[in-house]
Parts: structure tokens; C-alpha cells; sequence
């Protein structure tokens, strides 16, 4: 009986010493957080997304508590609204981000871009990416197997089953960027929704040269640089045999959506054209002195 309270006692003492320890040590090492970062984290939607380019929403709100400007920090799932709440929270003040959608830059359906094989691999754009470029002969156009569509935690992207392409439900989009990273070809990007929701943007990213590039597809920028000769805002840039419409420089004229000879160039939401009347007879050899 000596034994077993014997025991009993020594291993009560060790727990014991043990729990003092623990409780001493978590004392000396124990980080107080700033009860501001709960706040901050109650005020933002909880999507965990990544799209502020944080790991977590919790992330992002101590981000915000311990930085000294918001400038740089945005919740794209929460818009301004959200950000002008963390910003009441921190008694700051939430500058102005222009609102973001996400883009597909190709425009390579299967009548425009015609199939030269079939691929019978995992239905998977990075592992069909590693393989091969693609079923076509654009190795730089989108492979429709829907990466995009699996890593959209809202819904917001699915692919069309006639032209296997993917299409971006706008109103569901949140910019988070889960579509952009999860593409192996580079062809999803945020832009600007541009007011009235109207945005030009050059729906290709082949970057051979301009007879390579027609030939694998019909509507493929050919880096002609017309659009770039007609633009009086100097948004369009030509690099690597393809041209690029920035979003911060366009003011939407449009013009260099007629002179693109391949169609290349896309302009979403905008109100139809006005069709110009034919000149009457004889007019049309009239010449100004």
C-alpha cells in the first residue's frame, strides 16, 4: 500500500512541478495582440481567399493594425465598404482602390482555333501544361480544362461547352486573383471595370511572330502595332510581337478597336456603333483643295 501512495505522490509532485513550469514559462514568453486585430477580422468577409496577399483574413487584419497607412492594403472581396470599416476600426482613413474584375485574354474557340490533336491526359491545365502546349497550334492559348473554374471559391468562372473557353460571371467576381494563379498559361488577369462596367482590353497573349501566330489562330494578335498608331492616350504597348492596352492610361475612345486587323482587340458593355450613312453619288471623288 506504501508503494502505490508512494507513487501516487511522485507523480502528483511531477505534475505538478510540470504545470508550474509550463505556467511560468508561458508567462515570461506569452505576446500580448492587439484587441484591434479582432475587431479588424470580424469587419472583413472571412472568404480566406488570399486575394489581399495575405495568408488569411486574421493575417490581413494584424497587417492592417501594425502598418501606418492602409494605402497598400485592400480587401477585394469586401470592396471600399469593408475597407472603410477596418479603417473606422483604426481610426485611419482607407484610400479609394479602383474595383477589379477578372479577365480571359483568349479569344481562341474551337472554330477560330482549330484542334490538331487530342489530349488524353489528367484533366488538368497544369499537368496537361507540363506535358505539352496544347492541343493546338497556339501553345500559348487557354487548354479549357478548367483549372480556373476549380480554384473560383465563388462561383464566379465556368467553361463555355461550346467554345471551351472559360466566361467570368461579373457580378459574382470579387478580384480575388484565385483564377489568375491558378492559370499555367498567364491568360486570366485583373483589370479595371472601367466605369459603366466597360472595359478594351487585347484578348491574346501569343507572342510569335505575326504570320505564326495567324496561322495557329484567327483572332490572334499579330503586332501590327495599327492599334498602337491610332491611340491618342499612348496606352497601347507592343513587346514581344503582342500589344498590351493599359488599363490606367485608356480612356475608352475605341478607336483602335476597328483597326485591328484580326479582331483581336475586345470592347465589353459598350452601346452598339453608329452605323456612318453612305456618301451619295459623286461625292465620294470630291477632294478638298
Amino acid at each position: 500500500m506504501s508503494v502505490l501512495l508512494t507513487a501516487v505522490t511522485t507523480l502528483g509532485a511531477i505534475g505538478a512541478g510540470s504545470a508550474a513550469i509550463l505556467y511560468l514559462v508561458s508567462q515570461k514568453f506569452k505576446v500580448e495582440e492587439d484587441p484591434r486585430i479582432q475587431e479588424v477580422q470580424d469587419a472583413l468577409p472571412a472568404a480566406n481567399c488570399g486575394g489581399c496577399g495575405f495568408p488569411g483574413c486574421a493575417s490581413f487584419a494584424a497587417a492592417c493594425v501594425k502598418a501606418e497607412t492602409l494605402d497598400d492594403l485592400n480587401c477585394p472581396v469586401g470592396g471600399q465598404e469593408t475597407m472603410d470599416r477596418v479603417a473606422a476600426i483604426l481610426g485611419r482613413k482607407a484610400s479609394v482602390a479602383a474595383k477589379k474584375v477578372a479577365v480571359v485574354r483568349c479569344s481562341g474557340t474551337c472554330d477560330e482555333r482549330p484542334r490538331l490533336n487530342l489530349y488524353d491526359g489528367a484533366s488538368n491545365c497544369t499537368v496537361a501544361a507540363a506535358l505539352y502546349g496544347g492541343d493546338t497550334g497556339c501553345s500559348f492559348g487557354c487548354l479549357g480544362l478548367g483549372d480556373c473554374v476549380d480554384s473560383c471559391a465563388f462561383d464566379a468562372i465556368h467553361i463555355n461547352p461550346e467554345t471551351m473557353l472559360p466566361e467570368v460571371v461579373e457580378d459574382k467576381c470579387t478580384a480575388c486573383g484565385a483564377c489568375v494563379k491558378a492559370c499555367p498559361k498567364d491568360i486570366i488577369e485583373l483589370r479595371k471595370v472601367g466605369p459603366k462596367s466597360r472595359r478594351i482590353y487585347v484578348s491574346c497573349v501569343n507572342k510569335d511572330k505575326g504570320a505564326v501566330a495567324k496561322k495557329a489562330c484567327n483572332v490572334a494578335c499579330i503586332g501590327c502595332t495599327k492599334c498602337q498608331q491610332v491611340c491618342p492616350f499612348e496606352a497601347i504597348t507592343i513587346e514581344n510581337n503582342l500589344a498590351f492596352i493599359d488599363d490606367d492610361k485608356c480612356r475608352l475612345c475605341r478607336k483602335c478597336v476597328p483597326v485591328c486587323p484580326t479582331n483581336s482587340i475586345l470592347e465589353l458593355n459598350f452601346p452598339p456603333r453608329k452605323e456612318t450613312p453612305p456618301a451619295p453619288k459623286g461625292e465620294e471623288a470630291t477632294v478638298t483643295a
